[in-house]
């Protein structure tokens, strides 16, 4: 933490000293409430995070955070309109001598920050502190999930106590203010120069510490607790998607609100269907007999059964869409299809005289030449063509 301040002040001595006055682009005359929204516009304009890699733009922020620093103190600001740079040359940069130190400096431009970016530099004792975020994953069939369900869930989790109402210490005792810190929360070290505030070891940021403890919660505040939730699944969720239930997680800390809390889908595979999107896909086993001669099927869906028509002359793979039999988005949308994946089934513990009749059948296939095997016949003679290209 020294280095980044002894970093940090030998590039601010190695600035060169402009009018503080022109660093910010405002007359000497200016109000306090007008000097802060020029800062302000600096801040913006040169902070690192805006202007990464950019050597020049960190150079104009740390002059402005100077300038303000100088310009915003009464004392200084006098003195530097008197003596110029020689007046507070002790004062700015955060050296000692100034009349102000490190937390009232920071105190200042820790609030246009907090304009800014929307929060502070660390966290200040007393503050209310929103609890933690809780997650749970949740198994759903494939027909829960598609219908949608509402189901029970048991969450352990912590709570305000209900003995102290969260404050940590006995009934009828308060916490005490830490001696260390004097409830601010954090401690100053001073260390030459440099001055580095951080958080009190003692009260740990919270300002005080607690004498009687609370026999209940030992002094955190906070109860172990299981509960029940009612928790409805919309009609259509996937694996991944997540259903936040606000104000369901950890209780917050100095009376901050709770937590939420998130359930997590995991779908279980299933045995028969399986989803992309909105649609869902099966795969359909037929008899030799049945793809070759043609015929209806009948299939499961998700609500029922229905009639696959199957043409003659089916071969092994062939995709048939069912309309409207798939699964409505949760998001919105049409509801998805059914896509049956017909697979040919070769047949097996045959017996003799079937053995028979297949080669019968066999070589009553061989007399009518390719039309009744487009596909083998035009493979054949790709292997054909392929291997003759080698004695070219």
């Amino acid at each position: 933490m020294l280095d980044f301040w002894v970093i940090s002040f030998i590039e601010e001595q190695l600035m060169s000293k402009r009018d503080y006055y022109e660093v910010l682009g405002i007359d000497r005359s200016i109000n306090d409430r007008d000097l802060k929204k020029a800062y302000r516009r600096m801040a913006q304009k040169y902070h690192p995070d805006r202007n990464s890699d950019d050597a020049e733009a960190e150079m104009r922020f740390k002059e402005a955070k100077e300038a303000y620093e100088i310009l915003s103190d009464p004392q200084k600001r006098a003195a530097y309109d008197q003596f110029g740079h020689a007046g507070v040359e002790s004062s700015a940069g955060g050296g000692p001598g100034g009349g102000r130190g490190f937390e009232d400096i920071f105190g200042d431009v820790g609030d246009v920050f907090s304009d800014i970016f929307g929060g502070g530099h660390g966290r200040r004792h007393g503050d209310a502190y929103r609890g933690a975020d809780l997650r749970y994953s949740m198994q759903l069939s494939l027909e829960e999930a598609v219908a949608g369900i509402s189901k029970n869930i048991k969450i352990p989790t912590r709570v305000k106590c209900g003995v102290c109402n969260g404050s940590g210490a006995r009934k009828g005792t308060i916490p005490k203010v830490c001696e260390t810190c004097h409830g601010h929360g954090q401690v100053r070290m001073q260390q030459g120069f440099f001055s580095v505030q951080q958080t009190c070891p003692t009260c740990r940021g919270k300002g005080s510490v607690i004498a009687d403890p609370c026999p209940s919660c030992h002094g955190s505040g906070k109860v172990d607790q299981t509960k029940t939730l009612s928790v409805k699944i919309p009609a259509g969720v996937d694996t991944g998607d997540r259903i936040r239930l606000a104000g369901e997680g950890e209780a917050g800390e100095q009376g901050g609100p709770p937590g939420d809390l998130y359930v997590e889908v995991s779908v279980i595979p299933h045995p028969i269907f399986t989803r992309q999107g909105s649609d869902l896909y099966c795969e359909v086993p037929i008899s030799f007999a049945a793809a070759a001669l043609g015929g209806e099927l009948e299939v499961p869906t998700l609500v029922g059964r229905v009639n696959l028509k199957i043409p003659r002359e089916t071969q092994s793979g062939k995709l048939f869409r069912v309309r409207a039999k798939g699964v409505k988005p949760v998001r919105g949308g049409p509801v998805g299809d059914l896509l049956c994946r017909v697979h040919i089934e070769t047949p097996v513990n045959l017996t003799a005289r079937q053995k028979e009749m297949l080669k019968e059948f066999e070589s009553t296939l061989s007399e009518g030449g390719k039309g009744h095997s487009p596909k083998t016949h035009s493979w054949l003679d790709g292997v054909k063509d392929f291997f003759e290209s080698f004695t070219d």
